[in-house]
């Protein structure tokens, strides 16, 4: 085969390309097309076996151009069309590796700082603020995530309503002011609540938030700073197909059935919201909190997460220097661990689907959690944080412990 002549090897290349043509498109071809095709692949065989370069080419000829003919001819694509059928495809194709394999996930709040950023608002104190040129903005906003606002107040009003209006991977809180005016805030409902120094209570009977706080004269700042997105993670949606979930690694759950509305410390999270919190008991734990100490089954924790927390050194001691803390006493809402030893066991043996997991922010002292509002269950696992994605000068950036 080495000494074969060129044209030869092409002429035994398309006697098999025709044979596999063949094969793959035989139920579409009709009957008589089929035998035309056979017929032409002998004629080339022959010249091949003959030698002959001339009858070689006429025959590798008519071989292609009955195969071309054989089908019938459908209209080509556009370009146009050719760019919609591939988005589509590529839609599709996201969609199933967010649905089954693995998942992107914004933190809206600071409950896991510093071991993962949350949406955080920084007022200026600058009385004479303005933006940053442009070209800062876009810097700031691709390497840090971080946007700049001046949203000041044109004439004298109060807020009168609060929202969570977030899209997709997108945190946004919609603020509604008593002139009818809105504002859409670029952070999650709590820190909105916070900056804007606003109290929402929910009325149990009613289901109706009702908004204290937040008055405003004409000229007064709103929102005058910027706001330093949360990191984007990406979610292992597969592992926990295959092992059980670890105490100690971080994870993301929705709260599909966790009613949290009861307390006036919370909002309802029936909805499905995604939380993400370190996993600190898993089924048959019984916990308990000493501050600064997690005890499990009798013991102080001991796993690597779980112990930078109760330690509280460096950036821990900075945010949260009681280490693991005590949920604040509810007067008309029974929580888990609001007293110090208090022991919250979590069912083992349960029907598929209802075993149950403690959940714990890193920043007790500014997380609502499972101190609040108890176990999540097996069914609300979404999967462990795998990777720290964006923004990229956080220091965060990398896979998750």
């Amino acid at each position: 085969m080495f000494f074969t002549p060129k044209w030869k090897k092409e002429a035994k290349l398309l006697h098999k390309g025709a044979l596999k043509f063949l094969h793959y498109k035989r139920d579409l071809l009709k009957p008589d097309r089929i035998d035309e095709i056979e017929s032409r692949r002998a004629d080339l065989l022959d010249a091949i076996k003959a030698g002959d370069r001339t009858k070689v080419d006429e025959a590798s000829k008519q071989l292609r151009a009955t195969c071309e003919g054989a089908l019938p001819h459908f209209p080509s694509q556009s370009a146009w069309e050719e760019n919609v059928e591939v988005i589509f495809v590529a839609l599709v194709v996201a969609l199933g590796l967010r649905a089954y394999i693995i998942q992107p996930f914004r933190i809206p709040t600071g409950s896991m700082q510093p071991t993962l950023n949350g949406i955080t608002i920084h007022e200026s104190e600058d009385a004479d603020y303005k933006k940053p040129w442009l070209g800062k903005q876009a810097w700031d906003l691709v390497m840090r995530g971080r946007s700049y606002r001046n949203i000041v107040a044109e004439n004298d009003k109060r807020v009168v309503g609060i929202r969570d209006a977030s899209w997709f991977l997108f945190t946004r809180t919609e603020v509604t002011f008593s002139d009818g005016s809105r504002v859409k805030i670029p952070a999650a409902e709590g820190e909105t609540q916070r900056h804007l120094g606003l109290r929402a209570e929910k009325d149990p009977r009613t289901g109706q938030v009702h908004v204290s706080g937040g008055d405003y004269k004409k000229g007064d700042p709103i929102l005058r700073g910027w706001v330093d997105t949360g990191d984007l993670v990406l979610v292992d949606k597969v592992s926990y197909h295959f092992r059980q979930p670890k105490r100690g690694e971080v994870f993301v759950f929705d709260t599909r059935g966790i009613k949290t509305g009861g307390s006036k410390q919370m909002a309802d999270q029936t909805g499905g919201t995604h939380y993400i919190k370190r996993l600190c008991g898993v089924p048959g734990d019984e916990l308990a909190i000493q501050p600064p100490n997690l005890w499990v089954n009798g013991k102080v924790a001991q796993e690597p997460g779980i112990q930078q927390v109760i330690k509280s050194e460096g950036e821990y001691g900075k945010l949260n220097p009681n280490g693991y803390e005590l949920a604040r006493p509810d007067p008309n809402y029974p929580l888990p661990l609001a007293v110090s030893g208090q022991k919250f066991k979590l069912a083992d043996q349960a029907r598929p689907g209802m075993r149950e997991y403690v959940a714990l922010g890193d920043n007790t002292g500014n997380s609502l959690d499972s101190r609040y509002w108890g176990s999540v269950k097996e069914f609300n696992l979404a999967g462990p944080a795998l990777f720290s994605l964006w923004p990229i000068t956080t220091g965060h950036w990398g896979f998750i412990r």
